[in-house]
């Protein structure tokens, strides 16, 4: 089931460099919203919090709260292995094992968990495939390596891996940006579908793929080199591109700047 993001006052941190400031946000379930705003503005560090990914880079932390459905992923006990599992991330670069299959690829999320019937590791693999959009051009080659795909058939297949686990969130780190554009096309097509059963939150440095494929829109910048990065806002995506509250949104927007 698709879950609510809110953020609070969150503070990212690489040692003792400050990177994103007081990030205050919500994503509602069921929708997909993009992060926008020029490089080095902290978007993709604020998305690899979401599901405790910055904590794995060594010296980095943050401070604030990350609430699904209210559970704060960042409260004591909590498992940052757990929160990968429910939130699930595809990076800008598609990265399928190249030692493993095609299935053993969607399915290696699950075997990391233990599950081992091979009726049931089936089924997951045909049904996260058609989720992709995959399960027609990859049905008769399942025991080849995932390498052997294209570029936009590895990054569906990593897709396919990241929903095959059923997370209630999917984190996309500009998931396009090494494709050409008709495999854009596809993995734009399909975020629309994804959006019908998961969370979806995307990075992109392409401001008419925000305007395609998300319904709301964040702007993220900083005011200079060397400070932190910080929300500037987050409307509706329509809004955001017509008729922004802030004058340095208007101004990315339009390419005067960024």
């Amino acid at each position: 089931m698709a879950k609510r993001i809110e953020v609070k006052d969150l503070n990212i941190y690489y040692g003792d460099f400050h990177a994103v400031e007081s990030v205050e946000l919500t994503v509602e379930p069921r929708t997909v919203t993009a992060f926008i705003g020029p490089s080095g503005c902290g978007k993709s560090t604020v998305l690899r919090t979401l599901n405790r990914m910055h904590e794995v880079i060594p010296g980095a932390y943050c401070t604030g709260q990350v609430l699904l459905d209210g559970a704060n992923l960042y409260g004591k006990g909590v498992d940052p292995v757990a929160v990968r599992r429910t939130v699930g991330m595809v990076f800008q670069r598609a990265n399928p094992f190249p030692a493993m299959s095609i299935r053993d690829n969607v399915v290696a999320g699950l075997r990391l968990t233990g599950a081992k019937n091979k009726k049931a590791l089936d089924e997951v693999t045909e049904r996260a495939l058609r989720g992709a959009n995959l399960w027609d051009e990859v049905k008769d080659r399942l025991d080849r390596s995932g390498a052997s795909l294209s570029g936009g058939q590895q990054q569906r297949l990593c897709i396919a891996r990241a929903t095959a686990v059923e997370p209630e969130v999917l984190l996309m780190d500009e998931p396009c940006s090494a494709l050409d554009p008709i495999s854009t096309l596809a993995i734009e097509d399909l975020i629309n579908e994804l959006k019908e059963r998961f969370t979806v939150v995307i990075v992109t440095h392409n401001m008419q793929q925000a305007a395609r494929v998300s319904d709301r829109t964040a702007f993220f910048n900083l005011k200079a080199q060397g400070e932190p990065g910080r929300l500037v806002e987050i409307d509706s995506t329509e809004k955001i591109f017509s008729n922004p509250t802030q004058k340095s949104t208007e101004d990315y927007i339009s390419g005067r700047f960024g």
